[in-house]
């Protein structure tokens, strides 16, 4: 057996043994699944029994994952670097590798949502601002409080808090107080589109 062979063979008794615990599985529930014996199960995860093909194509089944997913090699880079967002504040943008139509965002908001470019106070906040384009945005407070226009509602959402919500409601967002808010946003394809930068 090579090393890179090995490092794939051990790589996946791991993740045999982690998807048999995530699924809250014994031995036994999966030998009940797969009509191989719990003592099998158990040498094939601890690495002395050789892996078969057909023993996998069996797990994978039971694990409700795919033989693919089950065989992958590590992912030699996990890391993505941020983009430099021009729109707006000049925020940071990421793309996910496997999911390229999911764009993450950070963008800090310093002004009421719909306030015009170099205004700050709530007195210059104008609906007309307000959007509404397809798809879905998820986003995060990191800090401070976001004030969420929704159609004719408001919504405030603080640190630590989530909001997701369909795009074609007429949005726009910005900082509830005086002080800022960061926000962690997150795109499917069609709400990206709509957003500048």
């Amino acid at each position: 057996m090579t090393q890179e062979t090995s490092v794939v063979d051990d790589l996946v008794r791991k993740r045999l043994r982690a998807l048999r615990l995530a699924r809250g599985l014994s031995l036994g529930d999966l030998a009940e699944r797969t009509h191989l014996s719990p003592a099998t199960l158990s040498r094939l995860e601890t690495g002395s029994r050789r892996l078969a093909l057909d023993q996998l194509v069996l797990l994978s089944r039971a694990l409700d994952t795919s033989l693919d997913q089950l065989v992958a090699t590590e992912a030699e880079d996990v890391v993505i670097g941020p983009v430099r967002d021009h729109g707006q504040d000049g925020g940071l943008r990421w793309t996910l590798r496997d999911s390229p139509d999911t764009t993450v965002l950070r963008r800090r908001f310093t002004a009421p949502p719909g306030t015009p470019a170099g205004a700050t106070s709530a007195a210059a906040t104008t609906t007309s601002a307000q959007r509404a384009h397809p798809g879905r945005e998820w986003l995060l407070v990191l800090s401070g409080t976001a004030l969420l226009h929704l159609g004719t509602r408001s919504v405030r959402v603080e640190r630590d808090h989530v909001a997701e919500f369909p795009t074609m409601l007429p949005h726009a967002l910005g900082a509830a107080d005086s002080r800022p808010c960061e926000v962690v946003m997150v795109f499917d394809r069609e709400a990206r589109r709509a957003h500048p930068g």
